[in-house]
């Protein structure tokens, strides 16, 4: 449902039902309220008075929601599978949090699955096991069969992964037919948007990731406490996805936090004025905005409806050798120089497989890399690059030396921007995810969930 180029930003945080406040029994006594705006329902003393112990360090990852059990194996199951993607490099502490958030999100996604299937659009087996099946190839280049194995040596299953599957593709089925139908967008809004596109071309658009933790002015120490957390776990090596996908509380945590393309006007000041000098690959924040703080991911950037250089199509050959297991320095080091003397005097792709063989190096070949896919440093290179060249050699003694020759380029055309149809359905899907979110608060306000 998400679409890939939002043209509004989506930090809608998620509201607390009912079930979320067990504050156990406040004294209000003649203690003043919080200020919390004229509109507020709730009345809150400003200094209450626990009774009872609250340890929020103790937590039984356990629930039973609507008479639904979430068991802790669904907990671990699915914890394993966001420790994998972050390379195993989770703290004690971390994993606890973590835990915490899965069994949130576990949650979630009973209510998505009983909605949906109370509303008659639950997802079937044949829509579960061909994503599956999807997932398997596209994002592990497995087979089914060999992701179940690899699912069970690293503490999760097949079962987890198909039961998040399900209640995302329940979840969508549901939209399409009680929401999507009654979101309506003017052939008027469209050409506005459009015109705005042309008269801002030249100017720079960002891809951003963001992870949005909502905080109000009571819990606002332990929540940038809490993010600066996750800071140091992403600069660590953890997967922004990951963590987007179990900490963001805007709706773009089902995309990994991906905003998509859009311009710094579009973000509050604040996180704007963080992205202004920030270069792919680079995080910033914690940043305090209204609401909560966020931590932003500069994913890419680009210039609107101008033709990026980056985005060149090239035909390459990679030619490569391997170094014996257990080389010395010295010998990889010979090696590599007479690996380097070869590659320097190929005469073009045509003689690059028989130049290879003479010294028993490997030849790649593939036409249709984009420049961008590649990393920044190769980037700039193979763009300055005349064709029948090669690129300097690199690589380590463990993944051996390589080079990349290039064989041809087709540079990008100027981009005309989204069409007329594609605009209308990403303004679209920006107005049901923000429907989304609070058809999802309705659902944990009215739910009785039972922590075991």
């Amino acid at each position: 449902m998400m679409s890939k180029l939002k043209m509004t930003r989506k930090a809608a945080t998620r509201s607390f039902g009912s079930a979320a406040l067990a504050f156990g029994a406040l004294a209000c006594a003649t203690t003043p309220v919080l200020a919390q705006g004229a509109n507020s329902p709730l009345n809150i003393p400003a200094n209450p008075v626990m009774f009872g112990k609250n340890d929020p360090n103790v937590r039984r990852a356990t629930a039973i929601v609507n008479g639904e059990v979430v068991t802790g194996t669904d907990v671990e199951q699915r914890l394993a599978l966001i420790v994998s993607a972050n390379g195993n490099k989770v703290s004690g502490e971390e994993l606890e949090r973590l835990r915490m958030q899965v069994l949130r999100n576990l949650i979630d996604e009973t209510l998505q699955i009983q909605e949906a299937k109370a509303a008659d659009t639950p997802a079937d087996d044949a829509q579960v096991d061909a994503t599956y099946e999807r997932v398997a190839t596209q994002n592990f280049g497995q087979s089914g069969a060999a992701m179940e194995k690899y699912l069970t040596r690293i503490g999760s299953s097949s079962a987890s992964l198909k039961r998040q599957i399900r209640g995302e593709l329940a979840w969508q089925n549901l939209l399409r037919r009680n929401v999507q139908p009654f979101v309506n967008v003017s052939e008027g809004e469209v050409t506005e948007m459009m015109q705005r596109l042309q008269a801002s071309k030249g100017t720079e658009e960002y891809r951003i990731g963001e992870i949005f933790l909502a905080a109000t002015d009571q819990n606002k120490p332990q929540v940038f406490a809490n993010a600066e957390k996750i800071v140091e776990q992403l600069k660590g090596g953890g997967s922004f996805v990951a963590y987007a996908r179990q900490y963001s509380e805007a709706s773009t945590a089902a995309v990994g936090g991906d905003l998509g393309w859009i311009r710094l006007a579009q973000l509050p000041a604040e996180l704007g004025a963080a992205a202004t000098n920030m270069q792919p690959g680079q995080l910033a924040g914690p940043v305090e905005i209204r609401g909560g703080f966020s931590i932003l991911y500069l994913i890419d950037k680009r210039q609107v409806l101008t033709a990026d250089p980056r985005d060149a199509l090239l035909s390459l050959k990679q030619i490569s050798i391997d170094f014996p297991k257990g080389i010395s320095s010295d010998a990889a080091g010979k090696k590599a120089a007479e690996f380097a003397a070869m590659a320097k005097a190929i005469k073009g792709c045509g003689d690059a497989e028989g130049a290879a063989a003479k010294i028993g190096a490997t030849v790649v070949a593939n036409d249709q890399i984009k420049a961008r896919d590649l990393p920044g440093a190769l980037q700039e290179t193979l763009l300055n690059l005349p064709v029948g060249q090669t690129t300097p050699p690199f690589g380590s003694i463990d993944e051996g030396v390589r080079v990349l020759m290039l064989c041809g380029r087709d540079d990008p055309q100027v981009s005309s921007g989204p069409s007329f149809d594609e605009l209308m359905s990403q303004i679209e899907d920006d107005r049901v995810n923000k429907r989304a979110q609070t058809y999802l608060r309705d659902l944990r306000r009215d739910a009785v969930i039972e922590y075991n």
